[in-house]
Order: structure tokens, then C-alpha cells, then sequence
């Protein structure tokens, strides 16, 4: 596991490296042998002293005790622009710490992340099972899975099996739309996921089921169709469409 988490991240000497949730170290470890700087963010107060202790011979390695959700990378970096994020991150914090990174500022240049084997092959999903999650992560980088990783690689053995996902950054976002607009239109999309698109998008827009199956008509796109069946590209028609309609889009 570490190993490949190490390749995927093609590490160099002159990388900064963000790591969330390091635990024991073991991951921090093998970063700290590879990149410039190492920057931990742990949590708990009792993990960060025993990983200064237990890493106290790396200067390239700073143990920052925080909450990654509430600190930006900005904060953290010391003035720096360029780095990756590379940890095993806590499965309970999953969404809310991709959607943290992807929307900093600087955003990083590559993600390695190990998460639950289910998550990661809904953000790799493209058109027939792209959830919210996904979108988001596609809009901004190209993720992969780079390997799977069975329950049985760790002690205590959890109930999940896991993956390792590479976040490809893009230089610059893949659709041409006011980004907060548009997140706006595909929640709408997906108020009611099980029910047909046209439903679904009337109650999270605030409009009629026949208002919102002409702007899916004008879209191309069938309807009946249910969200997470649209691709990236179905998505910014759809944006398109709706902001020349002039729809008052929900607060």
C-alpha cells in the first residue's frame, strides 16, 4: 500500500507535501525520506505529539495540530503555491475534505488519496453513475483509480475494502461556467435522485415539471433520464440553457 501511494505520487526533492490524518506516521514517514516539506495535520492532540517524538529527526517535517476543514492551504504553506496532497484520509471526512482542496486557494497539483472502495469508484464514474461528489472532483481534475487495497492489509481489518485514487489537477476548470451557478443547476438535478430528471430538476429549481422539461428538451437531453446518468458535458448544455433563460436560480 505504501508503495503505491508513494509511486502514484511522484515524489521529488523539491515537492511540498500536505498530508491529513497521519496517524502513527507510517505514511508520514516515507514522505518525509522524499519531499522537501512535510506538512501533517492532525487532529488529535495525543497522535501529534507522539509523532513529534516519534519524527522528531526530520527538520523538513512540520506537525500542525488542526483541523484540516478549518484551515486553508494558504496557512499552511508559508507563502508557497505549489504542492500535493497525498494521505490516507479518515473515511468519515472523505467528501468534505476533497471539496476542501479542490476549492482552495492554491488548489494543490495532485491528490493521492486512500478511500473507502465504494467512494472512490463513484468520483471515477463517468456518465450512468456520476453522483454530486464526482462532478465536482471531474470539473476540476482527472481522477483514477491507481490500485485497490483489500481489508485484510490492515490491523485492527475494517469492514470495507479500499483504493487508491490520483487526482490529475487541472491547469484550469473543464467547464466554462460560473462555477457556484452551475453546482447550484446539478443539485437542483439532484433534490430527488430516484425520480425523473424533469421532476427532480422543478423542485430544486422552484419551477413547473413542463418548464423544466423544455429546458432539458432545449438541452437535448431526454427528461426522463434520472441525474446521474448526465455527463459533464450534459450538465454545462443544461447550465447554458438555464442561465439564458433567465431562471432565478434558488438561494
Amino acid at each position: 500500500m505504501l508503495k503505491s501511494i508513494i509511486r502514484a505520487a511522484d515524489l521529488s526533492p523539491d515537492d511540498t507535501v500536505i498530508e491529513v490524518g497521519p496517524g502513527l506516521g507510517i505514511l508520514t514517514l516515507e514522505l518525509a525520506k522524499r519531499a522537501q516539506n512535510v506538512i501533517a495535520v492532525e487532529l488529535d492532540t495525543r497522535l501529534a505529539e507522539l509523532l513529534r517524538q516519534r519524527l522528531h529527526s526530520f527538520p523538513n517535517l512540520k506537525i500542525v495540530e488542526a483541523d484540516i476543514l478549518k484551515v486553508g492551504p494558504s496557512d499552511l504553506l508559508e507563502g508557497k503555491t505549489q504542492y500535493k496532497v497525498v494521505a490516507n484520509l479518515p473515511y468519515y471526512i472523505t467528501s468534505p475534505v476533497l471539496h476542501h482542496f479542490i476549492l482552495a486557494s492554491p488548489r494543490p497539483t495532485l491528490m493521492v488519496v486512500m478511500l473507502q472502495k465504494e467512494v472512490a469508484e463513484a468520483i471515477v464514474a463517468r456518465a450512468g453513475k456520476m453522483g454530486l461528489l464526482a462532478i465536482a472532483l471531474h470539473i476540476y481534475s482527472k481522477p483514477k483509480i491507481v490500485t485497490y487495497v483489500p481489508a485484510k492489509s490492515f490491523y485492527p481489518r475494517p469492514k470495507v475494502d479500499s483504493a487508491i485514487v490520483r487526482f490529475d489537477m487541472l491547469p484550469e476548470p473543464a467547464i466554462k461556467a460560473d462555477i457556484d451557478r452551475f453546482m447550484t443547476i446539478v443539485r437542483a438535478g439532484f433534490d430527488s435522485p430516484r425520480k425523473q430528471l424533469r421532476n427532480s430538476l422543478a423542485h430544486g429549481l422552484e419551477i413547473k415539471p413542463a418548464e423544466a422539461a423544455d429546458l432539458l428538451h432545449k438541452a437535448g437531453i431526454d427528461p426522463q433520464r434520472r441525474a446521474e446518468t448526465l455527463s459533464l458535458e450534459e450538465w454545462s448544455r443544461l447550465y447554458d440553457v438555464v442561465s439564458n433563460a433567465g431562471v432565478r436560480l434558488p438561494c
